[in-house]
């Protein structure tokens, strides 16, 4: 490991602290940083409140948020490759100096980070990386429990292509499985299921009776599940402290397995991992692995307590079916703002897609299996409105995909709460979705289309 002390002002001592640059990268560094050196006379100085760093496959975040905006500039460095980012009106302190501690050696971008004041009033920040990245780094305006937040989202030169991933996988589990959380650096070993050992078929099983062996599926359906929210993004918050994030990533895992199981099917997570996905990107990954189906799962917050039961929502052509379905869509929608995405890099695709013949068609089809799931929810849960509600939600808009969102319970009540941390109650309701999905199946049959992946 590197020191974590502060860095000199010098010029020598700033060469030695981020190794590697050059004199004209050094030059052009300190003219796009001059401002720093002088602070207004009686500016008051940022304190940083928190950091937090997100690894993922896709991409890592890191984010500092502050009680004012905070000021920055930066530099790419290469051989070896190093993002350096100064701060300015910040003095260094505990919070900045705990940051190198929440790297995980497991984390696909970040090798390390050391930080240190640098100067009088800037605090400086080298990310040294373990390939070349394409950074994205843009302030955030408070927002619900957040003050300022400065966001450095770390991409990936070459983005990963989660269709291309389905096809080299060797099998359908492992190709809806992706990484494991072990595999992108997850550090709460709590969140995580442990997938199942291959069950041996019956008839390798003493004193049960031979099963006929089924016919190999003609194609795989994919279904794409959607743990609501994650990383910077928690969700509703129950009374006892639980995050919704946890509880939908937990049923979502569950649900995969199950899913998985079945010869024909495989699913596929938006999300595998406590990390923010826009709502944009959901959709737009589902339909990138030519997704059968699309179902979001949420556990929300009401503003009484004693609200309950299980709800299913699909997209609406016109307005919301209910006021309280209408305030639900907007609270959801506004995740990206709690979760926080660059509008400066969002190309509007979702917000200019028109509810034309074919979304009709789709929301028709959605209609029939947010029914069909929401018949088995009321098998296990009181429901909260005993028919599919609609309303504008983001994530359900992809015009082709039939698209659910599942309200799985109320963790703002405290029964509920209770419940929907239960491993034996969240294994109930992945049962009830699973056979949703096989009742929505039996009636409406998968078309054919071109083979993505085929079992062996």
């Amino acid at each position: 490991m590197h020191k974590q002390t502060g860095f000199g002002a010098e010029p020598e001592a700033l060469m030695s602290a981020t190794p590697g640059i050059g004199r004209r990268d050094l030059l052009k560094f300190a003219g796009a940083t001059l401002a720093l050196l002088v602070s207004p006379v009686g500016m008051a100085a940022t304190t940083v409140l928190a950091v937090r760093v997100w690894p993922a496959a896709d991409y890592t975040r890191i984010t500092l948020e502050g009680t004012s905006q905070l000021k920055f500039s930066h530099l790419l460095v290469t051989d070896p490759h190093r993002l350096v980012v100064d701060l300015e009106g910040v003095e260094f302190d505990s919070v900045l100096q705990s940051l190198p501690s929440k790297v995980l050696e497991s984390d696909p971008y970040i090798k390390l980070i050391r930080a240190g004041r640098n100067r009088p009033g800037v605090v400086r920040l080298v990310v040294e990386l373990k390939s070349e990245i394409n950074p994205q780094l843009f302030p955030l305006e408070p927002v619900g429990n957040y003050g300022h937040r400065l966001v450095l989202d770390l991409y990936p030169t070459n983005p990963v292509d989660p269709l291309l991933a389905l096809i080299e996988k060797s099998s359908p589990l492992d190709a809806a499985a992706g990484e494991t959380a072990t595999d992108r650096g997850t550090s709460d070993a709590s969140s995580a299921i442990a997938r199942p050992e291959p069950r041996p078929d019956a008839q390798d099983q003493p004193g049960r009776a031979k099963r006929p062996n089924r016919p190999a599926a003609n194609r795989l359906v994919t279904i794409v599940l959607d743990p609501g929210h994650g990383g910077e993004d928690p969700g509703a918050v129950g009374a006892r402290g639980s995050y919704e994030k946890n509880v939908t990533l937990s049923i979502a895992r569950r649900l995969k397995q199950k899913i998985d199981a079945e010869p024909s099917m495989r699913a596929v997570l938006t999300r595998d991992g406590d990390y923010f996905v826009p709502l944009q990107q959901r959709v737009t990954r589902a339909r990138r692995v030519q997704s059968d189906l699309f179902v979001s799962i949420h556990a929300d917050a009401f503003v009484r307590p004693d609200a309950r039961g299980s709800s299913v929502f699909v997209l609406s052509e016109s307005g919301a079916s209910s006021s309280a379905a209408r305030w639900l869509a907007q609270k959801e929608n506004n995740a990206d703002l709690i979760g926080g995405v660059n509008l400066a890099k969002q190309d509007g695709h979702l917000a200019r897609t028109l509810l034309d013949l074919s979304q009709t068609a789709t929301i028709n089809d959605s209609l029939k299996l947010g029914k069909a799931v929401l018949n088995e929810l009321g098998d296990i849960n009181t429901l909260h409105k005993a028919h599919v509600e609609q309303a504008g939600f983001a994530v359900l808009k992809a015009p082709d995909i039939p698209s659910i969102l599942v309200e799985t319970a109320f963790i703002s009540n405290p029964e509920e709460e209770q419940r929907l941390n239960d491993d034996a109650y969240q294994d109930k309701m992945a049962n009830a979705i699973m056979r949703g999905l096989r009742r929505y199946f039996k009636d409406n049959p998968p078309l054919g289309r071109t083979k993505v992946a085929q079992l062996d």
